[in-house]
């Protein structure tokens, strides 16, 4: 017969039994637990790429439209600061400065509006940056320029009776000009005025390229009570024109300089 005391053994043995087993539970929802998070699906993953992909599409077109803004507003400012130096010329002179008829964009605006002086052997700009020999005006400005002085010019030696040249235009910053040769000769032939925003026509010299600027004096189609002054500059894929008888660039199109203009 079982005794009280078996009956007592027997019990606690179950409860030691029961303890056990809730532990060995427990420690298993605790590793459970612990488990890493499961990793994105193939599915998943092509949505976030699909998403990344959709917003670099629509943020694309509006950086584009941010540079174009951003080279239309500095090649607006340039042209302004030289038309304001061929006003400030005009008003001092009595007349403005004289182009190149044989080329448009290889005029003498640069000379014409730093100021020159002339010895025995040529011209040389005022702050000594540019010269041109009495015999590289054909090759600087083209042999049917009829190109063979300039008129803003003080003659070395002169008296005071003599007006001296001017300089009319002040705080050029690098790439607003560049000494550039004439794809025949190796060493530069003439320094023009223009930008460093690369443009449907461009000019090479030792320090870099220069878009120049265009300029008619002697008949403007645009103003003719004064000048045409432009700029064709490459923004946004296309050619736009800053020029001073538009306030809003003026997209053209053209294969042939000479054909650019009016």
């Amino acid at each position: 017969m079982k005794t009280a005391e078996d009956r007592r053994q027997r019990s606690e043995v179950r409860g030691q039994r029961s303890v056990s087993d809730g532990n060995a539970s427990g420690f298993s929802a605790a590793r459970s637990v612990r488990r890493a998070p499961a990793a994105f699906t193939l599915i998943e993953l092509l949505v976030v790429i699909g998403v990344i992909v959709l917003l670099a599409g629509l943020s694309f077109p509006a950086m584009v439209a941010v540079k174009t803004a951003q080279a239309r507003t500095r090649a607006r400012g340039e042209l302004t600061q030289i038309e304001t130096a061929i006003e400030t010329y005009k008003t001092k002179l009595g007349f403005y400065p004289p182009d190149n008829t044989n080329n448009w964009v290889v005029n003498q605006l640069y000379y014409e509006l730093l100021g020159t002086t002339k010895d025995s052997t040529g011209y040389q700009t005022l702050d000594g940056s540019a010269r041109v020999l009495n015999t590289g005006f054909a090759a600087a400005f083209g042999a049917g320029s009829g190109i063979t002085g300039f008129m803003n010019c003080s003659a070395a030696g002169a008296g005071d009776d003599v007006a001296a040249a001017g300089k009319f235009l002040k705080g050029l910053k690098e790439g607003q000009f560049r000494a550039i040769t004439n794809g025949t000769l190796a060493t530069p032939v003439v320094t023009l005025l223009g930008s460093a925003i690369g443009g449907a026509t461009v000019f090479y010299g030792p320090t870099g390229e220069l878009t120049p600027y265009g300029y008619n004096s002697s008949g403007p189609q645009h103003n003719p009570k004064s000048f045409d002054l432009w700029v064709d500059i490459i923004a946004g894929g296309k050619t736009n024109r800053i020029s001073n008888w538009s306030t809003r660039p003026i997209i053209v199109y053209y294969s042939l300089i000479a054909n650019s203009y009016p």
